[in-house]
């Protein structure tokens, strides 16, 4: 598994109705895309959920490299380049992937949390409880799925998770879920990826 994410910061007066619209005309071109596990089209909207910005951040399981690059280089990634401008884009090596208890529910918020790997910090332990954090995660109520994942470059850890409709009581960025594509969700390897 891997993870990925970029993250498009609009104006604090930007029509949100307008990612909206996009997300409803677009989002099921990627709903059988070859190697994806899950897409969860995101959206922070400037004093919902804590949010001090609006900003349009897809986020990325996938499945295979060769899904991911042809997203990336095969011409879908081009149309919101051209719309919004190239964003960095975020990715991270996953480290565990987690059915929620409520995993046949749909998703109505996203929670993402960046961690800093601190040094010093014994690898293997850190990692292993970012892996079991997802597991956490994932028995919650109101979980749909959970994953982490890890950037060996800016040794930083990503905890991910979906869920139902009510506001979950995790710390991170909350999201709403406009779309969330699927298609190869079953494949996604489930536990510690090591």
């Amino acid at each position: 598994m891997h993870a990925m994410q970029y993250e498009f910061t609009l104006p604090a007066d930007y029509d949100m109705d307008v990612i909206r619209s996009r997300v409803a005309r677009l989002g099921h071109l990627l709903d059988d895309w070859d190697g994806l596990g899950v897409k969860a089209y995101l959206l922070r909207e400037r004093g919902v959920h804590g949010s001090a910005v609006n900003q349009y951040a897809p986020f990325y399981l996938w499945n295979t490299m060769a899904g991911m690059n042809a997203f990336l280089w095969g011409g879908a990634f081009q149309g919101p380049v051209n719309d919004f401008g190239r964003p960095r884009v975020r990715q991270w090596t996953g480290l565990a992937y987690e059915e929620g208890s409520a995993a046949g529910s749909p998703a109505g918020l996203a929670v993402r949390r960046r961690q800093p790997v601190p040094e010093g910090v014994e690898l293997a332990v850190f990692m292993a409880d970012a892996a079991g954090e997802a597991a956490r995660l994932a028995a919650r109520d109101g979980a749909v799925l959970a994953a982490a994942a890890v950037d060996t470059q800016a040794w930083e850890a990503v905890h991910f998770s979906l869920w139902t409709h009510d506001t979950p009581k995790v710390e991170g960025d909350v999201y709403q879920v406009l779309h969330l594509s699927a298609p190869g969700r079953g494949a996604l390897p489930r536990g510690r990826q090591w």
